[in-house]
């Protein structure tokens, strides 16, 4: 899959909305033009507005696995230590950032992971054209772009109507996962998980937050956020069984 390949990815007409990310600039490393070009038609899946069973997503010939699917991976650090640690699931990253979407796939070679794929797309569109209803065991939201400046607040991506719609993907009994180290993001994020109809609070902490759990891996940039005095907060909600 060459530049121009990857690039089409985004071109996809869609209604305009408030996003909850820019397509910041970064400069893609050769290593990472190079993973794009050599793994990405395998493991990226183009943008397509048709449902895609999960075994569609991993190949037919796929035994089903849970499937887990992460919003915003970044540079795929925490990704692909999640995947490696857990073989028996099955993991679909979201990015629009293209450097991080390159390292994450040189991480698949350098793991040999068989059990991840990832598109590079709208998260929101992804879910609303892609994964169907029922389909998913878990999301994962690992520090989200908090917007913090008061007047973006409405690009926050954890929103009443964004959970409904997740709502609806998940299976009964799956669960939501979200990380943040911006303290007012996370009491913005339990104050509407909380409220919605459907999703148990899985915290175990006063507040309602939750201990981080041991399949998330404290990233670089969490180290260096937690010696500076900065917190984590983890949030886990499960939909209610039927």
């Amino acid at each position: 899959m060459n530049t121009s390949s990857m690039n089409k990815l985004h071109d996809v007409e869609h209604p305009k909305r408030i996003k909850s990310f820019v397509m910041r600039a970064g400069r893609t490393t050769t290593g990472q033009l190079k993973a794009i070009e050599t793994l990405g038609p395998k493991f990226i899946v183009p943008f397509s507005p048709r449902v895609l069973s999960p075994q569609e997503w991993f190949g037919e010939s796929q035994t089903p696995k849970p499937f887990i699917f992460e919003i915003g991976f970044g540079m795929g650090d925490a990704t692909a230590k999640i995947a490696h640690a857990m073989p028996e699931h099955h993991f679909l990253g979201c990015e629009v950032h293209q450097p991080g979407v390159g390292a994450l796939l040189m991480k698949v070679e350098e793991l040999d992971l068989q059990n991840l794929r990832i598109i590079s797309h709208d998260a929101v569109e992804v879910l609303e054209k892609m994964i169907p209803e029922h389909s998913l065991d878990g999301v994962h939201i690992f520090f989200p772009d908090p917007w913090h400046k008061s007047r973006h607040h409405k690009r926050r991506l954890i929103q009443t109507p964004f959970l409904m719609l997740l709502l609806s993907r998940l299976k009964p009994g799956g669960y939501i996962h979200c990380a943040t180290d911006w303290e007012n993001y996370a009491q913005h994020m339990l104050d509407v998980l909380k409220a919605m109809p459907g999703l148990i609070n899985q915290g175990q902490l006063a507040q309602g937050y939750s201990t981080r759990p041991s399949y998330r891996p404290i990233t670089k940039f969490e180290t260096r956020g937690v010696k500076l005095g900065h917190g984590v907060w983890d949030l886990v909600f499960r939909s209610k069984e039927n």
